[in-house]
């Protein structure tokens, strides 16, 4: 490898690392501002509102390029469902996930929608499920029974519940990632994340007219320093981290790296919420990553 090509991956797996720290954050934030106020509409509406500036400005800049070509209706049409479907669903659930389970435990559940793009695509797209792949997803499954091993008995409601949100969030992006490869490749990665993120933005915002009053606005202003960071510290900036990473390495890379989410979220939450977990749940968590790893891997 030549020495700008060297250089120029070195920066895509900085920009993917950076990517993988600051999403890491954005459970942080979330339980912090639970801490005030347990509205995960509002928490979430104010999140997208503080981000969308980002996201119009990067439509507006795509849309200005030398080469840029028009959607056709079908094609933003698809853009649009997917970013409800992945950055408001998912995203919605997760907030919902949050109220119950440490930021740490979500991050984990989360993490496993590798697993699942591998089940959805032998579903959905008739792809064989290989002998490692079998192996891998046994390792990740077998990680999150010791991760809930102290709650198998059925006593914590409360954790079920949470996991079931977040284990559902994962769900939403991994159907995002298997109904939305093709659509990504023909529109480009920044401009389908700007088009999907505004489009979630808007589902966010609206949710909330809808829902509640007013008055919800009423909040103490660290929520507010929360949001903010929120959009800024762990929406706009990882998303385009990402995609600038995804064209540099690839989507392999990225993959492998984003075994760091988990990992870092747990550390956040050790240092900031004080959470902490049990060395059998440590035990599966790291089960868990090395089966995601090794589904994420290429022969």
């Amino acid at each position: 490898m030549s020495a700008p090509a060297r250089g120029y991956f070195v920066s895509g797996l900085l920009l993917a690392i950076g990517g993988v720290v600051f999403f890491s954050i954005r459970p942080i934030f979330i339980k912090l501002a639970y801490a005030h106020v347990v509205d995960p509409v509002t928490l979430l509406a104010l999140r997208m509102v503080f981000a969308l500036p980002f996201f119009l400005g990067a439509a507006y800049w795509v849309r200005s390029g030398a080469g840029h070509r028009p959607l056709a209706g079908r094609e933003f049409a698809a853009v649009c469902a997917l970013g409800v479907l992945s950055y408001y669903g998912a995203s919605f659930l997760d907030f919902l996930a949050l109220q119950y389970i440490s930021a740490g435990l979500g991050r984990l559940l989360l993490f496993v929608y590798p697993t699942m793009v591998v089940v959805l695509s032998a579903l959905m797209l008739g792809k064989r499920v290989t002998r490692r792949e079998v192996v891998a997803l046994a390792l990740t499954y077998g990680g999150l029974v010791l991760v809930f091993a102290q709650s198998l008995g059925g006593g914590e409601r409360d954790l079920w519940l949470g996991a079931a949100l977040a284990f559902a969030s994962a769900l939403c992006y991994a159907v995002y990632l298997v109904a939305g490869s093709e659509v990504i490749a023909r529109v480009g990665s920044v401009r389908f994340t700007a088009y999907a993120m505004s489009a979630a933005s808007a589902a966010c915002i609206l949710q909330w007219v809808l829902l509640r009053p007013l008055a919800a606005l009423d909040l103490p202003a660290p929520v507010y320093g929360y949001a903010i960071g929120m959009a800024v510290v762990s929406t706009a900036i990882p998303v385009f981290m990402t995609s600038e990473a995804l064209k540099r390495v690839g989507a392999n890379t990225v993959a492998i790296v984003g075994a760091l989410g988990p990992i870092t979220t747990i550390a956040f939450g050790w240092l900031g919420l004080e959470e902490v977990m049990t060395p059998l749940q440590l035990a599966g968590s790291a089960l868990v990553l090395v089966g995601v790893v090794a589904i994420s891997l290429k022969r």
